[in-house]
């Protein structure tokens, strides 16, 4: 556990934060939403992400990366989970989830376990928030108060899909802009993307950054190109660790490596390139405590994007189709 949630202090600022966000949502969202309605839903969810982890650890990142995927398209509302069918156009087939977004099977195994405790309570926009968090834990990150009572969206967005997740291509200001448009500030982007300290990436995303660009250090995108041939199609889901220090551990080590430009995607390289994030990247490169703090913080926040509350959206059954 992180040495940051041990500090009087720290706890004393994440309480504060935590509930101006509730208060900025009016009070729609709360840690004690199913304390009477299912009050074993966090310990099966939390059992449930423990085995996966154990069972595969690169299984916590993916988990991390889908409540992302669905919160940034039309809020947090299970909307990335939905399979394409006659009515719906899913957004697991959109650019940034196409061969890559995974997990939907371990979604799937915690949903039945929660139904099993209680049928129709417990959404599966708030198994993502849950699974989120349980995940950094489980890989030795921070943990934060997840606030709960989202509901399940019936409807999918392949375009949102496409249009506000950021691409590995992305220039600084881009990515700036869209975390903005989520009501995210650059600052948070910054934590959030910390997240990279897992997980991993295909060569289709990192090619262009090891073949052409300059900002990255000749011996890394030397060494990356072994596993990824320089032509489109040839080696594209060949994977390299996001953070090649620690890929299964939540730490620091992701900022750290952007420093001596080792970043692996573009994107990743650009929040420590000479702009305006440079300074951020330095601080959370030498104190984890802050970044482990900011980054708690920010989840919270992500977490609040348009939640569906009281009788809009539902809660699915089957998180794969509307009910």
């Amino acid at each position: 556990m992180a040495a940051v949630m041990k500090s009087s202090g720290c706890i004393a600022v994440m309480v504060f934060i935590i509930c101006s966000i509730a208060n900025l949502s009016h009070g729609q969202l709360s840690s004690t939403f199913y304390d009477k309605s299912c009050p074993a839903a966090l310990s099966v969810v939390k059992a449930a992400v423990k085995q996966a982890v154990a069972k595969e650890q690169r299984m916590g990142a993916s988990l991390l990366r889908l409540h992302f995927h669905d919160c940034f398209v039309n809020g947090c509302d299970g909307s990335v989970l939905l399979d394409d069918s006659s009515k719906i156009t899913g957004e697991k087939t959109a650019v940034p989830n196409a061969n890559s977004a995974r997990g939907f099977d371990v979604i799937d195994t915690i949903k039945s376990q929660v139904e099993k405790s209680c049928s129709g309570v417990v959404s599966c926009a708030d198994i993502l928030a849950i699974a989120a968090r349980d995940s950094v834990v489980e890989l030795g990150g921070p943990s934060w108060t997840v606030l709960l009572g989202r509901r399940d969206s019936t409807t999918a967005s392949k375009s949102g899909a496409n249009n506000n997740i950021p691409p590995p291509t992305s220039s600084l200001s881009k990515i700036i802009s869209l975390f903005q448009a989520q009501g995210l500030s650059a600052k948070e982007m910054v934590a959030l993307a910390g997240a990279h300290t897992i997980g991993q990436a295909r060569c289709f995303n990192f090619r262009a950054h090891i073949y052409n660009d300059t900002n990255i250090l000749s011996t890394y995108s030397t060494s990356l190109r072994s596993k990824c041939p320089p032509t489109n199609g040839s080696g594209d889901n060949n994977l390299s660790p996001l953070d090649y220090v620690s890929p299964t551990a939540f730490d620091k080590n992701y900022y750290c490596n952007l420093k001596i430009k080792k970043g692996l995607l573009h994107s990743d390289q650009e929040l420590f390139n000479g702009g305006s994030t440079d300074s951020q990247v330095t601080t959370y490169a030498s104190n984890q405590n802050i970044f482990f703090s900011d980054f708690a913080a920010a989840m919270v926040k992500m977490g609040n994007i348009k939640p569906l509350t009281g009788t809009s959206g539902q809660i699915r059954k089957n998180c794969r189709k509307p009910n």
